[in-house]
C-alpha cells in the first residue's frame, strides 16, 4: 500500500505510515505506538507513561441502545436475561432503568425477541449484521482506469424512497458529485444491480485531474485523519470496555472507507492499518457474564 512501509531486520520490525511508526511488541503480538521517553541526569531512559485514557474527550458517548445491540451482536447466538444485559450495559456506565428502557423499544421495535431463555437478534437485524460484516471488508479488483457513475433519473418520489436509495448508493460506496450524480472507481467486486431502481447506470473515464475528483468526491484529508486518531485510540485503549468502545468507532469508520484503488490512495494513507486493527481486535470481544456462548 502507498505510504505505508514494512520492514524486518536484526532490530524491532514495524510498520511505517507518512512520519509515523507501530513498532511489534513481541509478548502482547501486536503493534504499538512507541512510548515517549526522557533521559535522566544520570543518563537512563525511562518510560513517560501516558495519561488515563477519556474516551468521552474522543468519541460520542456510547447510547443505551448502542451498547445493547453492540453487546448481543457481538455475543450472537447468546441469549442473554435481561439481567445479565443490564449488568453487562452497567460496565459502560449505562444506568439500570436507562438499559431496560432500550430493551423494552428494542423488542417493540421488532430488532430483539424474546425468548424463555433470553434475548436474541431478530431476522432484519441479524441480515444487518450479516451485511455490515460483508461491507466492512470489501473485495476489490485491479483498477483499469474506469469510474462508475448512477445518475437518478426518476422525479416525484417520496422522502423516504429518496433516503432509502441515497443509503444503498452510500453503503455501495459511491459518493454523490451533485444531485442525483454519484461516482466512484470501478475497483470494487460487487454487483451494481441497480435495475429495480429509477437510476442510470454508467461506466466510462472522465477526462481532467482525478485528484480533483476524489477531493469532489470524499473529503479524504479528514478521513485519514480519523483513521490516525482511530489507531491512537485503540493502542492506547487498555480496559476491555474501553477497546470496545473503539472499535466500534473503528466499524463505523470502516463502512465510510472509500476504498480507493492503489493508484488513487493519497499518502500517507492508513486505510489498511485500520482495517488490520479491526481484524486484530476480533477475538477479544465483550463477553456478557454468565452466559453460554454455544449455538
Amino acid at each position: 500500500m502507498k505510504g505505508i512501509g514494512v520492514w524486518r531486520g536484526d532490530a524491532t520490525p514495524a510498520i511505517h505510515v507518512g512520519r509515523r511508526s507501530l513498532r511489534w511488541d513481541i509478548s502482547q503480538g501486536m503493534f504499538r505506538l512507541p512510548c515517549r521517553v526522557r533521559r535522566s541526569e544520570a543518563g537512563v531512559e525511562d518510560a513517560i507513561e501516558a495519561p488515563p485514557l477519556d474516551l468521552e474527550a474522543y468519541l460520542p458517548r456510547l447510547t443505551a441502545r448502542g451498547v445493547i445491540l453492540s453487546l448481543l451482536v457481538s455475543n450472537h447466538p447468546a441469549r442473554p436475561t435481561p439481567a445479565q444485559v443490564v449488568r453487562a450495559a452497567g460496565a459502560f456506565g449505562i444506568k439500570e432503568s436507562a438499559a431496560r428502557v432500550a430493551l423494552s423499544r428494542l423488542v417493540s421495535g421488532d430488532e430483539l425477541l424474546r425468548t424463555a431463555e433470553g434475548f436474541r437478534l431478530s431476522a432484519r437485524l441479524l441480515e444487518r449484521r450479516q451485511r455490515v460484516l460483508h461491507e466492512v471488508e470489501q473485495q476489490t479488483v485491479p483498477w483499469n482506469g474506469d469510474w462508475e457513475m448512477v445518475v437518478i433519473t426518476g422525479t416525484g418520489r417520496d422522502p423516504v424512497d429518496r433516503a432509502s436509495l441515497r443509503s444503498r448508493l452510500s453503503r455501495l460506496r459511491l459518493a454523490e458529485l451533485r444531485e442525483g450524480v454519484w461516482m466512484r472507481p470501478a475497483n470494487l467486486l460487487r454487483p451494481l444491480d441497480m435495475r429495480a431502481e429509477p437510476v442510470r447506470v454508467l461506466t466510462g473515464s472522465p477526462m481532467g485531474n482525478p485528484g480533483e475528483l476524489l477531493g469532489a468526491l470524499w473529503d479524504l484529508p479528514a478521513w485519514e485523519a480519523d483513521s490516525v486518531r482511530l489507531l491512537e485510540l485503540m493502542e492506547r485503549a487498555e480496559s476491555p470496555v474501553d477497546r470496545f468502545t473503539v472499535a466500534t468507532a473503528i466499524v463505523r469508520h470502516l463502512l465510510a472507507d472509500p476504498v480507493l484503488p492503489q493508484e488513487l490512495r493519497p499518502d500517507p494513507w492508513s486505510a489498511g492499518l485500520v482495517h488490520a486493527a479491526w481484524m486484530a481486535y476480533q477475538g477479544e470481544f465483550v463477553s456478557i457474564p454468565e452466559v453460554d456462548h454455544r449455538d
